[in-house]
């Protein structure tokens, strides 16, 4: 090293410590900043910084049919198959009645109504008491699965379920997911089973549509680990989670649906969730294109495509005569906020379909239930959002609005 670099490490040095010196002077002992505490992720409630529009819609713009809500349940469950023709009613018309009108909502349709007499019992409480205010699905009675004869008695079902004044099937992702050979028990039962032809086939005979559910959001099919964006939603319910094990994947249920659909052209499906793949619009709007006889709703999915606004909005666009409203609304379902029936959920939705405010909550909750985002509205036109709200509905229904 020669004179010169020599006096210069050396002048750096010095002014290093007059830094260092001149820092510490800054913060006298005692003043430093307290580092964070840990923080529980659960207990993590971030205020929005951001300055946003809010719009209030406190009504729809046109009466609402919200054709996905359960008002009633199975009172006997083993395994995620219903079993009991017997119902839990989660609420009175009493009860429900002021909030459709305060919000105009003209009818909810039930879509887990039962079977056998406990249809009978949901009819005769909701829609043979309020006319048009209430609409009822069937279920497939599964506890008879093992019965000699069973497609026969199943599709005989739906016709005295027709009779009863049941307006459609409801088939929850008990077939795929939870129904096995021995019911309960035994290697899983696909939903292309030809068991159930003679039931697709009634539906169609008998113009009711099917309102199918067969997957879930598709971070369910992957680890709950720390890449899954919906980790708190599966740390809070571990049981969601169909990763591994025998369960198939979400392509193979929506394969095995699809082979199901094209095998009955003439029955009509209304596949729950927008398509059960919000999370990729292509992919249900390759499906749309496929299968004129299948419908989407929106119910509980408004998280999926409000953070995807533009396609989302180009999705309602192209296909606004095949898109239902929905909301999964279940009266007293305080741990699932995305879906509480109340005041509160239809405010979201209506401000999501009715306006172009941004980055607001999907759900009424402290913290997003489904994923730690927020979305964007979709200010659809008039014209979309009346069939949105009631005319695709209608039609489906065979209503006269």
């Amino acid at each position: 090293m020669n004179r010169r670099q020599l006096l210069y490490g050396a002048g750096i040095g010095l002014v290093s410590g007059v830094v260092a010196g001149a820092g510490e002077k800054a913060s006298p002992p005692g003043d430093e900043q307290p580092k964070p505490a840990n923080l529980s992720l659960s207990d993590y409630q971030p205020t929005s910084m951001l300055h946003a529009r809010e719009t209030r819609i406190e009504r729809a713009l046109y009466p609402v049919i919200d054709i996905h809500t359960h008002i009633t349940e199975s009172s006997k469950s083993v395994n995620g198959v219903d079993l009991a023709a017997e119902r839990n009613f989660y609420a009175t018309p009493d009860e429900l009645i002021p909030v459709m009108d305060r919000k105009n909502i003209r009818s909810m349709v039930n879509l887990t109504g039962g079977f056998g007499d406990g249809l009978t019992e949901t009819l005769g409480r909701y829609d043979k008491s309020y006319h048009d205010r209430f609409y009822t699905f069937t279920e497939p009675s599964y506890s008879r699965f093992l019965e000699p004869g069973y497609p026969g008695i199943q599709a005989q079902a739906i016709e005295q379920a027709h009779r009863a004044g049941a307006r459609g099937l409801k088939i929850l992702k008990t077939l795929g997911l939870y129904l096995r050979e021995g019911i309960t028990e035994g290697k899983l039962v696909k939903i292309d089973d030809p068991r159930f032809d003679p039931m697709w086939d009634a539906c169609g005979q008998c113009n009711m549509p099917v309102a199918i559910h067969i997957s879930d959001p598709i971070a369910f099919f992957t680890p709950t680990d720390r890449f899954n964006e919906r980790y708190e939603e599966l740390n809070n319910h571990p049981d969601w989670s169909f990763y591994g094990r025998d369960f198939p994947t979400n392509a193979e249920l929506i394969e095995a649906r699809n082979r199901m659909m094209a095998r009955h052209p003439s029955t009509r499906f209304i596949v729950l969730h927008v398509g059960n793949f919000a999370e990729n619009l292509d992919n249900v709007s390759e499906n749309l294109d496929r299968f004129p006889n299948m419908t989407v709703d929106i119910a509980a999915r408004i998280g999926e495509l409000g953070r995807q606004p533009r396609a989302a909005r180009a999705f309602f666009e192209k296909y606004q005569d095949r898109i239902l409203f929905g909301t999964d609304a279940t009266p007293h379902a305080d741990n699932y906020p995305q879906q509480v029936f109340g005041g509160e959920l239809y405010d979201i939705y209506f401000r999501f379909l009715e306006t172009d405010d941004e980055y607001f909550d999907y759900a009424p909750a402290k913290i997003p239930p489904q994923g730690r985002w927020r979305i964007s509205g979709l200010n659809l036109p008039a014209p979309i959002l009346q069939k949105v709200y009631n005319k695709n509905a209608a039609r489906e229904l065979r209503l006269s609005i």
